[in-house]
């Protein structure tokens, strides 16, 4: 069903469909499914974690082989290593990914070079002659590392129509179209430093060379405006 749409057209199409959003919903009347757009899509940016000792931030979405930049304080300890480290599945452990060292401000900032797209657990770790207690590390937190795709977007010319997944394609509907993702299921899509998470909910694109389609209101939400590169990964828990 879907078409890509990533003329100058359709980009003035966004424009005013994105000015006209709140008459759009109104009109546009109850969906059959899928997630519909607030008036002010919201994208999700940095995520935080705080413990006794130590304070962890960082992007809640990186890119495959990339590198993943993570900051945070560890007051009234300059001098000691900070140790970042990702949940192994496979091993049922915490294993090392990147380590650094507290500055004498309190703070840090490590990275991680990213080798396998998923969604990982990841916690900061002050380290004291080699050792690790539970006070001495923070929070986990989840972050989601996409495999690079190229997508376009779609929707004006197609509103009111249903979708291949059944739903109903609206200004404000939230969701991508894909070739073979079940109906349903949740993405995560990354786009200059924008990430908003949305289910599958039509079939498409077939722009070749291109794996992933954006409805009008997705495309909105992460400023993505013309065929271009991001980020995506299918939302399960790898660890």
């Amino acid at each position: 069903m879907t078409r890509p749409l990533g003329s100058k057209p359709a980009l003035c199409a966004l424009a005013i469909a994105a000015l006209a959003a709140p008459v759009a919903m109104a009109a546009d009347g109850p969906s059959t499914g899928g997630a519909q757009a607030p008036p002010a899509p919201q994208t999700e940016g940095v995520i935080r974690a705080e413990g006794p000792q130590i304070a962890l931030s960082t992007r809640a979405g990186a890119m495959l082989r990339k590198r993943a930049r993570f900051r945070g304080t560890a007051a009234g300890a300059a001098g000691r290593t900070v140790t970042i480290e990702r949940f192994d599945a496979g091993k049922q452990g915490w294993t090392a990914v990147a380590d650094t060292t507290v500055k004498d401000d309190g703070t840090y900032v490590a990275r991680w070079r990213t080798r396998h797209a998923g969604v990982f657990r990841i916690r900061a770790v002050l380290q004291a002659a080699g050792q690790a207690t539970a006070a001495s590390a923070s929070p986990e937190l989840a972050i989601s590392v996409h495999r690079p795709a190229m997508a376009t977007w779609y929707g004006p010319g197609f509103y009111g129509r249903t979708t291949a997944c059944g739903v109903r394609m609206s200004r404000t509907l939230l969701g991508v179209a894909h070739k073979k993702l079940p109906c349903g299921t949740q993405v995560a899509v990354l786009y200059k430093g924008h990430r908003i998470t949305v289910p599958v909910v039509d079939r498409g694109p077939f722009r070749r060379g291109t794996r992933y389609d954006l409805t009008a209101a997705t495309a909105q939400a992460l400023r993505f405006e013309h065929t271009d590169r991001l980020g995506a990964i299918r939302m399960r828990t790898t660890g």
